[in-house]
């Protein structure tokens, strides 16, 4: 039997020290990814002991790179992006354009060429959306406003760094790389660049075209079958084959091939569950991923040149973090908005390897530069979470130390108070409606239809401004602030309709209106059994559980059909 097992040696190797490692770094605290990383150091060629084949742990890495992107495609929804799209998208193209400013800049010093400057400060300006998502969900901070924000920003990042990843091959000749093709026989460079734009053109119209209707199509005949297995294999297929067709047929990348095979799937009915049943082999290839990229690492960079990973480490967690904060605070949102996005990206990941292996590969990056962005990853994913705890004690010491944060935080936001011209219906008896989000919209469009008078209490300021432009009294602002439920006139209110599920704001919104208006009627809504019980017993106000709505809707519809005698109203009681 042939022996020459070093597919099978390179997997057992990259799973069993990533999970060590990953395992280890979780109990401290720290992004699993870390340990991913220090993995591929241990297995690499850098570190004494077992070395793992490069070449297989490479294309290992492809396909981590084509299901890593495939669930961006999966999950990037245009919607949440809209929804922030003012402050996100200006926002983060400015921010890129600083960040790389800066890392160009600090390669200039080192006398590295513009081409490598270029992809060096580009890998530098790009965040984690997986290191950034992670830390949300642990901060509870995920469905908030910030949180979305946030995420909406390194949406942003995610596609402008797909179009870099498109344009640099085709611009590597110019920018001092190697094309592999001698000068005498490379196209002019406009040609070059306009070729490569109509292959991406002609993939993404097809995709758009064809691939809505084929994809979803053919996941509807796989699910028939009742197969999970093929459901498995339809999705990984989809995504792979995408990925390959696109680099094969029309020389776009694996990245972007695959990210457009998810944003296609996302079309589909099934899109949840292609998520759900693809998200092991996803994870799986990802730790791979970044294993072979911490292959690539030399350590010794830390003892040879301290100064330049100094500098790298202060370009992502203090130059990224000051030019977003500060352009946060242009916009106008307060004070904590600017930090959550300050400390959402002040780090880097798979995004920037993707970024910094093209490089390396078009001859455009020097090895030192990869292994200086990859400790700049390494140090600022492991300071990620110690930055997002220390927001909230920052904040107060800014706004106690500081003439100009205490005026940043209490200067008046336009969309913070009803204007002036507000009608009187509005200010005394009227509903007033938190949350602006499904239920919320549902409830408005009902109230709105009896001619009900109402004013919005919303978090997304961005929506209050469409509101306001439709006619609809909204005020900006978080309910669980007093400030807000005061400029919503909660004093002279009849009812507060609480139509955000979030427990904890709940609870407090509830309590400063009573405080504000002892006799105003509560209605609130959970997705929590318990919390719902919870909530009936202290009287809070009256309370709707999701499941138990849904089931008596359904119950009454059973029984309307089958034993219309039987229904009664003691038939739903809570």
């Amino acid at each position: 039997m042939d022996h020459n097992i070093s597919l099978i040696t390179t997997i057992a190797a990259g799973f069993g020290v990533a999970l060590i490692l990953g395992f280890i770094a979780e109990r401290l605290k720290i992004p699993a990814l870390v340990g991913y990383l220090l993995a591929g150091i241990l297995i690499g060629p850098a570190t004494p002991g077992f070395v793992a084949d490069m070449q297989i742990a490479s294309q290992l890495s492809e396909i981590g790179v084509m299901l890593l992107m495939f669930g961006v495609g999966l999950h990037f929804s245009l919607k949440d992006l809209l929804a922030v799209k003012r402050i996100a998208v200006p926002g983060a193209i400015v921010q890129m354009g600083l960040a790389t400013a800066l890392g160009m800049g600090t390669a200039w010093w080192w006398g590295w060429n513009v081409g490598s400057g270029l992809v060096f400060g580009l890998s530098l300006s790009c965040a984690s959306t997986v290191v950034l998502l992670k830390a949300l969900e642990t901060g509870g901070m995920l469905d908030t406003m910030n949180g979305r924000i946030a995420v909406g920003w390194l949406v942003v990042e995610d596609l402008a760094t797909v179009l870099v990843l498109v344009l640099l091959p085709p611009l590597a000749g110019v920018l001092g790389g190697s094309t592999g093709i001698p000068l005498a026989e490379a196209k002019p460079l406009w040609i070059t660049i306009g070729q490569t734009l109509l292959q991406v053109a002609a993939f993404i119209a097809l995709m758009l075209v064809v691939g809505r209707r084929a994809l979803p199509w053919l996941l509807w005949q796989v699910a028939r079958t009742g197969s999970r297995e093929l459901f498995t294999l339809a999705v990984v297929a989809s995504a792979i084959g995408i990925a390959y067709g696109a680099a094969a047929l029309f020389s776009v990348s694996f990245a972007l091939g695959a990210f457009f095979a998810g944003m296609v799937m996302r079309e589909s009915e099934f899109s949840h569950r292609a998520a759900e049943e693809s998200l092991p082999l996803r994870d799986a290839f990802s730790v791979l991923f970044f294993v072979s990229v911490g292959m690539l690492f030399a350590p010794s960079i830390l003892l040879e040149q301290p100064i330049r990973v100094l500098c790298v480490v202060a370009i992502i967690i203090l130059g990224k973090s000051v030019a977003a904060a500060a352009l946060v605070i242009m916009f106008r949102y307060p004070l904590n908005a600017a930090m959550t996005v300050a400390a959402s990206l002040a780090q880097i990941g798979e995004f920037s390897f993707i970024l910094a292996g093209l490089g390396l590969s078009l001859g455009l990056l020097p090895t030192e530069g990869m292994s200086l962005i990859l400790a700049g990853a390494l140090i600022s994913i492991a300071l990620n979470p110690f930055l997002f705890a220390a927001i909230e004690p920052f904040r107060r010491w800014v706004i106690k130390h500081s003439e100009l944060a205490r005026r940043v935080e209490q200067r008046q936001d336009p969309y913070a108070e009803l204007p002036i011209s507000t009608e009187r219906k509005y200010l005394e008896g009227q509903v007033v409606l938190v949350g602006f989000g499904r239920v919320g919209r549902r409830i408005a469009k009902a109230l709105a239809g009896r001619n009900i008078p109402y004013v919005v209490a919303e978090q997304n300021r961005e929506l209050v401004e469409d509101l306001r432009k439709e006619g609809i009294a909204a005020v900006s602002g978080n309910a669980a602030d007093p400030a807000v439920l005061i400029q919503a006139h909660i004093a002279r209110a009849a009812m507060l309709v609480i139509a955000t599920p979030d427990a904890l704001n709940v609870r407090q919104i509830a309590d400063i209106a009573r405080t504000l208006n002892p006799e105003i009627e509560v209605v609130l809504r959970t997705h929590s059994e318990a919390e719902s019980l919870l909530l009936r017993n202290e009287k809070i106000g009256t309370v709707f559980f999701g499941e138990e709505e849904l089931a008596r809707g359904m119950t009454a519809h059973v029984l309307e059909r089958f034993a219309p005698e039987e229904l009664a109203p003691s038939t739903f009681a809570h």
